[in-house]
C-alpha cells in the first residue's frame, strides 16, 4: 500500500487535464531547450512528467518536439546517467517513437546503450525493428577498441535484449557470440587487474608490479580464472569471465537445445568419458592422462562453438564446486560460495540433459558434493539443484537418489519450515517436477504433512503455488489423511509457532506475553508429556499414522489462545481456497468407499473445527456445496451413510452451530432418500428419516408462549417442512402427520412469541410454504411427482418449456384447488 502522500500524488498525476497538460509539456520543452545544464527545476518537472506517463492507465502520446527531444537527449552522453535513466523511463511509457530513429543515433560510447535498447525492446512491435541495434551490439562485440572496455558495457545490454527477443539473433551470430563466450569464461588473466597508487609525497603516481589472484581461503589461484577468485582489483577480461558466467544458463537455455549430434562430437565424448577419472583422481595424474588433456584440448578446438561452450561451461562449473571446498575467509565469500554452487549445479544439469554423455563426468564431483553439503544446515538451499540433477539424471548413472530424497522431503520442512527462501525455491523445484515426483518418488506423496509446513508458515506467499501442487500430492490412499491435514492447518501454525517459541526459551524460563499467562500456559503446555502425543501427531513427517486422532478437541482447547495469532489467522483464511481445490480434484479419481468416507469427514468435523469464528463460517459453506456435490455424484450416499445423517439431522444444536450444513443436509435428505435413486431405499428407511425430522420440526412448534423462542432461520424451518412433504408423497402414510406438523408449524408461526422473533415478511414465508405443501399433498400422485421430478439431464426445461409436464400439472392442481383455498402456484 502507498502512503497518504503518494496516494496524492498519483491521484493528482491521473487526474491532470488535458489542457493544464499541454502547458506542462510545453514548459518541460522550453526548459529543455534552453539549457544545456539541467538544473533543479528541470529535473523536478521531468521526475514529475515520469510520474504523469506512468501512472496513467493508457499510454500517452507526447508532442512531437518533446519527443524529438528527450529521443536526442537520450543519444548524447553529455548527460549523467540519473538524467539518461529518467529519458529512458518517459519514453519507455509513452506511445511508439520511431524505433529505426533510435537504433540509428546509437551513441559510440556503450555505456549508455542499456537506456536505449530498455526504450527500443518495449516500443518493439516485432524482432525486425530491433535488428539495426543488435546488429551495431554484436559490431562492436567483435571489434578492438583501445580503451578496452566496450565489452563490458556492451556483454550486459546484448544479454537484455537476448532475454526479450531470444529469436534475434541468426545461427552464425550465435555462433560468433559462443566463441566470444568460451574465450571470456575460459582464458581470463590470472593476474590482478592494474591499479594505480600514489608513491609517496614527492613522487608521481606508479604501476603496482601485476600480484596473482588468490582462492577464498588465501592461497594463490592454482588454475584458470572464476568468479570465486579474489583480487584487490580485477582486468577487463576477468570482468568479462564474471559478466559471462552471470548469463550463460540463460544463454545455454536459449541456444544450446539441439545437442550433440554427427562424427564430429563422437571422438571428444569418448575422450571425456575416460577423462572422468581425472575428476576422482587427480592427485594420481600421471604423462600419460597429462598426454590425454592435451588431446582432448585440441580436439575441443575442432568442435562446433555451440559444443565448445558446453564444454567450457563444463569445466568451469566444476573448478567452481572444487573452489567450493575451500575454507573462506570472509563471510561474504561464503554467501558467494553458496551462489555458485547453486549456479554451477543448475548449468552442469542443463549441459548434461543437452548431451548425456556428460552425465558421468559430472555425477562424481556432484554425488562428491552432497557428502559434503547434507550435513550442513546453512547450505540448504544449495541441495535443491543437486536434488534436481539426481531426479534428472539418477537412472541414466544408475546411482541411488532415495537418500537425497528422503533428506528434502523429511530434514527440510521439519527444521527449516521457517526460511522463506528456501520454502519458496522447495516448492517450486516440487511444481517444477510435480509429474516426475508423483510418478517416480513414493515419498513425496508420503511427505505432504511435512510440505504442509512450509504452507501453515508462509501462507500468502505459497498459496497460489500449493493450488496448483495439492492435485499431484492427492490419489486413494492419501485423499482422507489431506482431507484432516487441511482442517487442522491453522492448529499446525499454532504448534509451529509454539514449537519455535519453545526453542528459543528454555523450559526453566517464564516466558511473559504480552499481557497474558495464558500464552504462557499454552507454551507450558506445549512442553509438557501428556499432551506430548497431541503435538508429536500434528508435526509429523509423514502419513499412514492415521487420517486423525480421538482428542481433536482436547487440543483445539489447548490452543484456544492462538486463535488470534496473526500467522494462525493468515493461514485459516487459505483453508476454504485450498478445499475448493481438493474437492474439483478428488472427484476426478474417487470410487463409492472414498465418496462415502469423505462425507462422513464431512459430517463428523463440522463439529470439531478451530474455534475461529469466520473460519468455521467459511468452512461450513464449503462442506455444503461439496457434500452436494458427493451426494450428486453418488446418490447411494444418503443410503450408506444412513445412521450418521440420521443423528446430524435429527438434532436441533446442529441448528445453531451449524445452520448452512444442516439445511443442505436436510434438503438432500428430500432429495435423494428415493428408489428412484437408490433400489435399496425402502418404507422404514423413509419413516425413519420421517420421525427425525417430524420430532425437530415437533421440538420447534412447541414452544411455550412464555418461553423466549429461539431464532429458527426460515430458511431452515421452509427446507424441513419441504424435505418432510417429499418423505410423504413417496410413503403416503405419512401423508397426515405431515400435514398435522404443517398446520402446528402455521400456529407457531402466528404465535405472539415467534413473532416477537420473525419479521412480518420472515412469518409469512413459512405460513405460504406450509399451505403449498398441505394444498399439494391433497392430490398424492400429483404431489409425488411435482416435489419429485424425473431426471431430465444437465439441461432440464420444465422451468421454462409450456409444453412440459410439471407446468401443466401446477396449472392442473390450481384450477382444482383454486375453488376451496387460496392455493396460487408460483
Amino acid at each position: 500500500m502507498y502512503s497518504t502522500g503518494s496516494e496524492s500524488l498519483l491521484k493528482q498525476a491521473r487526474e491532470i487535464q488535458d489542457e493544464e497538460l499541454q502547458k506542462f509539456y510545453g514548459r518541460i520543452l522550453k526548459s529543455l531547450s534552453a539549457n544545456r545544464e539541467h538544473g533543479n527545476e528541470t529535473i523536478d518537472s521531468l521526475q514529475r512528467l515520469n510520474l504523469i506517463v506512468s501512472a496513467a492507465k493508457y499510454a500517452k502520446t507526447l508532442p512531437s518536439d518533446l519527443r524529438k527531444k528527450l529521443q536526442i537527449l537520450l543519444l548524447t552522453k553529455t548527460h549523467t546517467e540519473q538524467h539518461q535513466a529518467l529519458y529512458s523511463s518517459i519514453l519507455r511509457e509513452t506511445l511508439p517513437l520511431s524505433i529505426h530513429e533510435l537504433s540509428g543515433g546509437l551513441p559510440t560510447d556503450l555505456r549508455w546503450n542499456s537506456y536505449v535498447v530498455t526504450v527500443a525492446i518495449s516500443q518493439a512491435a516485432c524482432k525486425d525493428d530491433v535488428a539495426p541495434l543488435c546488429q551495431h551490439l554484436l559490431k562492436q562485440l567483435e571489434s578492438r577498441q583501445p580503451d578496452g572496455q566496450v565489452c563490458k558495457h556492451t556483454l550486459p545490454v546484448l544479454t537484455k535484449l537476448v532475454n526479450n527477443i531470444p529469436d534475434i539473433l541468426t545461427e552464425d551470430q550465435v555462433n560468433l557470440v559462443s566463441r566470444k563466450l568460451v574465450d571470456w569464461l575460459r582464458y581470463a588473466s590470472t593476474q590482478q587487474g592494474a591499479s594505480i597508487s600514489a608513491g609517496g609525497f614527492f613522487s608521481g603516481p606508479r604501476t603496482r608490479q601485476p600480484v596473482p589472484v588468490t582462492e577464498v581461503d588465501g592461497t594463490v589461484a592454482g588454475d584458470f580464472f572464476t568468479v570465486l577468485c579474489v583480487g584487490q582489483s580485477f582486468s577487463e577480461d576477468q570482468w568479462m569471465n564474471m559478466y559471462t558466467f552471470s548469463m550463460i544458463r540463460k544463454w545455454l537455455l536459449t541456444y544450446d537445445t539441439e545437442g550433440t549430434s554427427g562424427a564430429e562430437s563422437d571422438l571428444p565424448s569418448r575422450v571425456q568419458f575416460i577423462l572422468s577419472q581425472e575428476y576422482d583422481e587427480r592427485s594420481e595424474v600421471d604423462s600419460s592422462v597429462v598426454s590425454m588433456v592435451s588431446a582432448t584440448s585440441s580436439c575441443s578446438r575442432l568442435l562446433a562453438p555451440k559444443e565448445r561452450l558446453r564444454e567450457k561451461a563444463f569445466e568451469y562449473c566444476h573448478r567452481l564446486i572444487e573452489q567450493s571446498d575451500r575454507k573462506a575467509i570472509k563471510r561474504t565469500d561464503t554467501e558467494l560460495q553458496k551462489a555458485c554452487i547453486v549456479e554451477a549445479v543448475t548449468i552442469m544439469d542443463i549441459i548434461c540433459k543437452e548431451d548425456p554423455s556428460y552425465v558421468y563426468r559430472a555425477f562424481p564431483s556432484v554425488k562428491a558434493l552432497y557428502g559434503r553439503l547434507s550435513g550442513e544446515p546453512t547450505y540448504a538451499r544449495a541441495l535443491i539443484p543437486i536434488a534436481q540433477f539426481y531426479l534428472n539424471h539418477s537412472e541414466m548413472a544408475a546411482v541411488d537418489s532415495e537418500p537425497v530424497y528422503r533428506q528434502l522431503f523429511a530434514r527440510f520442512p521439519s527444521e527449516l519450515f521457517n526460511e522463506p527462501a528456501l520454502a519458496y525455491e522447495f516448492i517450486q523445484f516440487c511444481r517444477s517436477n510435480m509429474t516426475i515426483l508423483e510418478g517416480g518418488v513414493a515419498l513425496y506423496r508420503q511427505s505432504f504433512p511435512n510440505l504442509f509446513k512450509f504452507l501453515a508458515w508462509n501462507s500468502p506467499a505459497l498459496v497460489s503455488d500449493f493450488l496448483d501442487l495439492l492435485p499431484s500430492l492427492m490419489c486413494p490412499d492419501t485423499a482422507v489423511e489431506i482431507l484432516h491435514s487441511l482442517l487442522d492447518l491453522p492448529c499446525l501454525a499454532a504448534t509451529l509457532d509454539l514449537q519455535q517459541r519453545s526453542a528459543t526459551y528454555q523450559g526453566s524460563e517464564r516466558v511473559l506475553w504480552d499481557s497474558g499467562s495464558k500464552l504462557a500456559s499454552t507454551l507450558e503446555a506445549f512442553r509438557q508429556p501428556s499432551y506430548r502425543g497431541l503435538f508429536l501427531y500434528i508435526l509429523r513427517p509423514e502419513a499412514g499414522s492415521g487420517d486423525t486422532i480421538d482428542r481433536l478437541n482436547l487440543l483445539h482447547d489447548v490452543l484456544s489462545e492462538m486463535t488470534a495469532c496473526p500467522r494462525v489467522v493468515q493461514c485459516a483464511q487459505v483453508v476454504p481456497v485450498l478445499l475448493h481445490v481438493f474437492f474439483n480434484n478428488v472427484t476426478k479419481f474417487a470410487d463409492q468407499k472414498l465418496i462415502n468416507q469423505l462425507a462422513l469427514v464431512l459430517l463428523e468435523r463440522s463439529s470439531l473445527l478451530y474455534n475461529i469464528k469466520q473460519f468455521k463460517i467459511e468452512l461450513f459453506r464449503v462442506f455444503s456445496s461439496h457434500i452436494r456435490a458427493l451426494c450428486k455424484l453418488q446418490p447411494s450416499l444418503i443410503e450408506d451413510q444412513s445412521r450418521e445423517l440420521l443423528d446430524f439431522s435429527g438434532s436441533t444444536a446442529n441448528i445453531y452451530s451449524r445452520e448452512e450444513l444442516y439445511t443442505n443436509v436436510v434438503w438432500l435428505i428430500g432429495e435423494y432418500l428415493s428408489v428412484a435413486h437408490d433400489p435399496r431405499c425402502s418404507v422404514e428407511l423413509i419413516t425413519k428419516f420421517f420421525d427425525g425430522l417430524e420430532a425437530v420440526l415437533f421440538e420447534i412448534s412447541q414452544v411455550r408462549q412464555s418461553a423466549s423462542p429461539p431464532s429458527y432461520p426460515p430458511r431452515v424451518l421452509t427446507t424441513l417442512m419441504t424435505t418432510m412433504a417429499k418423505l410423504a408423497s413417496r410413503s403416503q402414510d405419512l401423508i397426515p402427520r405431515v400435514s398435522l406438523s404443517l398446520s402446528k408449524l402455521c400456529t407457531f408461526a402466528r404465535s405472539r412469541a415467534a413473532q416477537a422473533s420473525y419479521s412480518e415478511e420472515d412469518t409469512e414465508e413459512i405460513v405460504t410454504r406450509a399451505h403449498e405443501l398441505t394444498n399439494l399433498l391433497k392430490l398424492p400422485s400429483v404431489a409425488q411427482f411435482v416435489l419429485a421430478p424425473p431426471a431430465l439431464g444437465d439441461s432440464p426445461r420444465c422451468h421454462r418449456d409450456a409444453n412440459a409436464s410439471l407446468p401443466r400439472a401446477m396449472r392442473t392442481i390450481s384450477e382444482l384447488l383454486h375453488k376451496q383455498t387460496s392455493f396460487l402456484p408460483a
